[in-house]
């Protein structure tokens, strides 16, 4: 097979297009070669609604379990990076505290009282960066709880999740484990140790930490390490992806200042229109056909979020932030199969007490008018998806 020459669309395709405006390619793609060859990636991209939907529920051809993922270089083998019986080994111990009554009864006082504080702290300024200012802090707080790290400074939170979140990068652009990568795990677990010896109902570790069942400690803080991260970066920009989209359709804006039961909604909406992750990687494990294509074994496969939640064929209108939606919930953005997103009841409660929170106290809230600040509110990125900025003014009388 010829790939660089089979699927022209793929061929053409730069990193700039995949970060910023990507919906029109992903569209003819879907339309011509639902899964392509992209060789500027170095991977086959799917596209269509329910092949990505086939590919995430079937773990026996499409694995995780490949020396190419590299989260597991860094903090070892986790429930992101594992299949079959040893993936549910190490998934099954957070099921239990992850679930959404038990997410509901642990995060609802501290989620809002967090993101009241920092209302409080915004809201006589009459301007802030809602991503940096708002966004962020509300999900590294609800982490630092999750983790039972309420005695680490915020800021030495941020600085391990920004080494090993760059050591990662790295290990994908084909680098070893950077030794700071390797430190920052390192004080990271033993930063973790005490709060997996706690008492269960101290925090989200200790009670998985009970439950651990034949995992070691060390196999329960390499699954803390990728819980942290896919808890701040993607609840980040889940929460400013909503505001952005809240921002730019004032129709939308007004209808739920008026109605504040219709925020649910606008966030289903949000994580179709722009999920804050915007592909998940599988390597398959035998030849296999999938769209009238061919795949050997070992080959990476990356599902597009953004194209299957924009598939024409599911929901109509697939480029229009429309929050009156009857199948809402069809959207991928949390993943499908064994690993469907353990943390979605957590991200959902917190993008939620955010736009509540934020609707209800910044009257007249806007983006700033100038080029630079529309430019910046825009979600871009390869792997995920989020402002730049989100520089907002609001009315203080």
């Amino acid at each position: 097979m010829k790939r660089d020459t089979q699927f022209p669309i793929g061929n053409q395709l730069t990193i700039n297009t995949l970060e910023h405006d990507v919906y029109p390619a992903l569209h003819a793609l879907r339309k011509t070669e639902p899964v392509s060859w992209l060789p500027v990636i170095k991977a086959w991209l799917v596209t269509r609604h329910d092949l990505s939907i086939e590919v995430m529920r079937d773990a026996q051809t499409y694995t995780v379990d490949h020396p190419g993922f590299s989260t597991a270089q860094v903090v070892g083998p986790s429930m992101l990076s594992l299949d079959g019986a040893t993936h549910q080994a190490h998934r099954s111990p957070f099921e239990m505290p992850f679930r959404k009554r038990e997410v509901t009864r642990r995060f609802t006082a501290p989620v809002t009282a967090h993101v009241q504080a920092l209302i409080d702290t915004l809201k006589p300024t009459g301007q802030a960066e809602l991503r940096r200012d708002y966004a962020g802090p509300i999900a590294v707080q609800a982490m630092i709880n999750a983790l039972g790290l309420e005695a680490t400074p915020v800021k030495q939170v941020l600085a391990w999740y920004d080494t090993i979140v760059q050591a990662v990068t790295l290990v994908t652009m084909g680098e070893a484990v950077s030794e700071a990568g390797q430190a920052a795990f390192i004080a990271l677990k033993q930063t973790l140790l005490p709060s997996l010896q706690a008492q269960p109902n101290s925090s989200l570790l200790a009670a998985a930490g009970a439950m651990a069942g034949g995992l070691s400690d060390d196999q329960i803080v390499s699954n803390a390490a990728v819980l942290l991260f896919g808890g701040i970066e993607t609840t980040e920009g889940m929460i400013a992806n909503a505001l952005y989209h809240l921002l730019v359709n004032p129709k939308v804006l007004a209808a739920v200042q008026a109605d504040l039961t219709l925020v649910p909604a606008v966030i289903e909406e949000s994580l179709r229109l722009e999920p804050a992750a915007a592909v998940v990687d599988r390597y398959t494990t035998r030849p296999v056909e999938i769209g009238g294509v061919q795949l050997p074994e070992g080959e990476l496969v990356q599902i597009s979020l953004l194209g299957a939640n924009r598939d024409p064929a599911v929901f109509p209108n697939p480029d229009q932030f429309d929050p009156t939606r009857k199948n809402l919930r069809s959207h991928v953005t949390f993943a499908q199969g064994p690993h469907v997103c353990l943390g979605l009841h957590l991200a959902r409660l917190e993008a939620q007490q955010a736009l509540v929170q934020v609707l209800t106290n910044l009257p007249n809230l806007r983006l700033q008018s100038d080029a630079e600040t529309q430019a910046a509110a825009k979600p871009r990125g390869l792997i995920f998806r989020k402002p730049l900025a989100l520089n907002v003014v609001w009315d203080t009388v």
